[in-house]
């Protein structure tokens, strides 16, 4: 070995060494440690630059905790205190005291729910309560692309802020990478307020960067919330390629569409430091109804002390009877998910978990189906949506509760990305969604363990996959 080479060597060890110690004492959960130490071992020179972009919990910490504004946006929830004294059903008393313990998600009443299945009459009907507001409009979305929709929003967001109408626009950095400035500066020249989050200064080269702002919210004056989980985005009507995209998303209104704002005014502070804390945001609503159900607008973000979605998730399934259906793009669980997933299917409950058949990256798709044969042998039935790309991230369960809204059931969104689901509690919107579920059940195929026996893939596909799961903590 020449001496070239011996200095390289030693300089490596001597950045590397402490680069683990610092791995080892940011005390992650075990799994994740293991990950990050075995790329930094296997992977020299690429696993530290690796680490540099995607692992460093000093950006959390530094960055997170001086703009977070969570403690005073939580107190002034505590105006809507009223809502605590709502009478809780029996059958989700635990989960709904969990949420509110958490992070004081208090449940709301007299909510009124409208489902989509449809991207194109979503976005019609987003664009209509858009076009008609009086006040304000609110819209956070991961992706928002300069394309034909985008530039439907663009002129609609446009139009209403000349007539004078409080209109802001937050879109994640690293989602909306292929949005150009002169999109955003179109919309600003004409009156609305835009925001990026968290904008990173090598989008192309950190694309799967940590902590972005994964939430889509849209809410027009304080009366009607829009949440779930599509983008603004051609593709979720005309598809990519052979495959449409299919994924679902909730028109709110009542006590909800309260904190959905609550949500927007902790992203917008977070993101401009400017504060929204008027009442004119948060109008009364008056609402009664038969179908009205209770709700819980619940977040997840890298700057909270609990995982408060996968805590959600867990406790449906380990509470549930009867059953527990389950869609998401993206099926990397934590442990205390599978876990979860595991004790409830073997105790003879109805566990059903849909994924696209085929994913939008291949490196997801494998580690997902890793996961599969021990899915499958613990009792979880486990169906391949075959008519386009399966985006939704839905859960229903015992037809007492249902949750609809960006977390995927992975890593990344249950720990490092800003997340917001809603958890809905009412016979009727609950067995709605069960037979949005159940239909797309008619375009999926069941996975069964024999299946797999069956088509046994080559060594070279199943190492493959097993690199990619010891990977799933980083992706």
């Amino acid at each position: 070995m020449s001496h070239a080479e011996l200095l390289t060597l030693g300089l490596y060890i001597f950045i590397i060494i402490p680069v683990m110690v610092i791995v080892v004492m940011e005390k992650r959960q075990p799994t994740k440690t293991v990950a990050w130490l075995l790329v930094l071992t296997f992977l020299p020179f690429i696993g530290l630059i690796f680490y540099f972009f995607f692992g460093q919990n000093i950006r959390k910490e530094r960055y997170i905790a001086r703009h977070s504004l969570d403690k005073l946006i939580r107190k002034s929830m505590k105006k809507d205190d009223g809502q605590a004294a709502l009478p809780l059903p029996e059958s989700n008393r635990m989960l709904i005291r969990l949420f509110a313990n958490q992070e004081l998600a208090l449940p709301t009443s007299d909510n009124n729910v409208e489902i989509y299945s449809s991207a194109s009459r979503l976005f019609d009907d987003m664009l209509l309560c858009i076009r008609q507001a009086k006040l304000h409009v609110h819209l956070c979305s991961y992706i928002i692309e300069d394309d034909a929709l985008g530039q439907r929003f663009a002129e609609a967001l446009s139009s209403k802020a000349k007539e004078g109408v409080e209109v802001r626009l937050l879109y994640d950095s690293v989602g909306s990478l292929h949005a150009s400035r002169q999109f955003f500066k179109q919309m600003q020249d004409a009156g609305v307020e835009v925001s990026s989050f968290m904008a990173v200064r090598f989008p192309f080269l950190t694309r799967r960067i940590n902590y972005r702002n994964h939430r889509k919210l849209c809410i027009v004056d304080g009366e009607v919330g829009f949440i779930g989980g599509m983008n603004i985005a051609q593709r979720y009507i005309d598809g990519t390629g052979e495959q449409p995209w299919h994924d679902l998303h909730l028109k709110v209104t009542g006590g909800a569409v309260t904190a959905m704002q609550h949500v927007f005014e902790e992203d917008w502070y977070f993101a401009t430091k400017h504060l929204l804390n008027n009442n004119k945001y948060y109008p009364q609503v008056h609402q009664q109804s038969v179908d009205a159900c209770l709700a819980q607008v619940v977040t997840s973000s890298p700057s909270t002390q609990w995982h408060n979605i996968m805590q959600g998730y867990v406790r449906v399934l380990l509470d549930a009877h009867n059953y527990v259906y389950m869609q998401t793009p993206y099926f990397l669980p934590t442990e205390p998910v599978l876990f979860a997933m595991h004790t409830a299917a073997l105790s003879g409950v109805d566990v059903r978990l849909m994924l696209p058949l085929r994913g939008d990256s291949k490196i997801v798709e494998w580690a997902s189906r890793s996961y599969l044969a021990e899915v499958v042998k613990a009792g979880v039935k486990v169906y391949l949506y075959e008519a386009g790309f399966l985006h939704s991230k839905m859960l229903v369960s015992d037809d007492v509760v249902c949750s609809c809204g960006s977390a995927n059931v992975d890593f990344r969104s249950f720990e490092n990305n800003f997340e917001c689901n809603i958890f809905l509690y009412g016979e009727q919107v609950v067995q709605q969604m069960k037979e949005h579920f159940l239909d797309d059940q008619k375009d999926a195929r069941l996975i069964t363990l024999s299946d797999l026996r069956r088509h046994r893939q080559p060594f070279v596909d199943r190492f493959v996959q097993s690199l990619s799961r010891v990977l799933a903590p980083l992706l």
